[in-house]
């Protein structure tokens, strides 16, 4: 009986191990054609003005900078009406009316105002990866948490189903943010249609920079997470990675990185981007803690 008990015991385990890892397992890259539309000709915008707004009164720089962060406690009952009534208006829209251009702007201004939204609903919260609906779930990414054009769409739909397979641009990972540390910061400026490759850019460029992005630990190269959870995206090889980091990279970093020739680490943070200075962490560390 004992012996049946300990092998039923290994199984569970075994069963948790490997639902844990699925659950963190990034998606893939899935072309989803419904949203593969645009009117190319058309000279409509649309207005981030009430996002830009909640930014500016919210988002600060800490840490000398090495994490920028959303003051998720001081936002008052009026800004979370604004943020409500900014999601309403953009999900009373069809992007598919407008050149695609407009719609970039649209879906990475929609999928960050729709985390700090999810992250308001359950405040207090030390991770967004405790928020998720169901016994099993890690974060919030699979949930309903949108409605376009009579379509329910997921954060996961959003990022990986219509951003990365319709735009394939590498950058999308720095502008697109889930309320963790250990993620891409969230831009200063709302996202629009004359101002996003700008913003990558900058994105790009700060990520990079920052010792959760890029850095070394006692002569060990650490990486952002990310870089490990979208391989494919970042070229098929470790060259091709370097190379991108090579770009951004300051002088300094980069004849650093690209000698380099030993294992790659890897770190991501999930704690909540939020201003409590008891989870900064000064780049001395040079790596942010794994909560995987």
């Amino acid at each position: 009986m004992s012996v049946i008990i300990k092998n039923s015991w290994r199984v569970i385990v075994g069963f948790c191990l490997l639902l844990s890892f699925q659950l963190q397992a990034a998606p893939s890259s899935e072309y989803w054609s419904l949203w593969d539309q645009s009117d190319e000709k058309s000279t409509a915008t649309i207005n981030h003005s009430l996002w830009q707004e909640l930014l500016d009164d919210y988002l600060e720089d800490v840490a000398d900078g090495h994490y920028r962060v959303f003051d998720y406690r001081a936002v008052t009952g009026a800004d979370r009406k604004l943020l409500d009534d900014y999601l309403t208006q953009l999900q009373s829209l069809d992007p598919r009316k407008y050149r695609k251009a407009e719609q970039f702007a649209y879906w990475v201004n929609l999928y960050n105002a729709r985390t700090v939204a999810h992250i308001l609903d359950h405040y207090p919260v030390g991770s967004i990866t405790k928020t998720g609906s169901g016994w099993f779930s890690f974060g919030p990414w699979n949930d309903s948490l949108l409605k376009i054009a009579g379509q329910k769409l997921t954060l996961n739909d959003v990022e990986h189903r219509i951003l990365r397979p319709l735009w394939q641009d590498k950058r999308i990972h720095y502008v697109v943010n889930c309320a963790s540390l250990g993620c891409p910061d969230l831009p200063l400026q709302a996202l629009t249609a004359a101002n996003a490759e700008a913003q990558l850019e900058a994105a790009a460029s700060r990520f990079i920079n920052q010792p959760k992005g890029v850095s070394f630990a006692d002569g060990r190269l650490m990486l952002s997470r990310i870089f490990e959870w979208y391989a494919d995206d970042f070229g098929s090889s470790r060259q091709d990675l370097q190379q991108h980091l090579a770009q951004y990279l300051q002088p300094e970093h980069k004849a650093r990185m690209l000698k380099y020739g030993g294992p790659l680490e890897y770190q991501y943070d999930w704690k909540l981007n939020e201003p409590d200075k008891s989870l900064w962490k000064e780049p001395e560390g040079q790596g942010n803690e794994d909560q995987e």
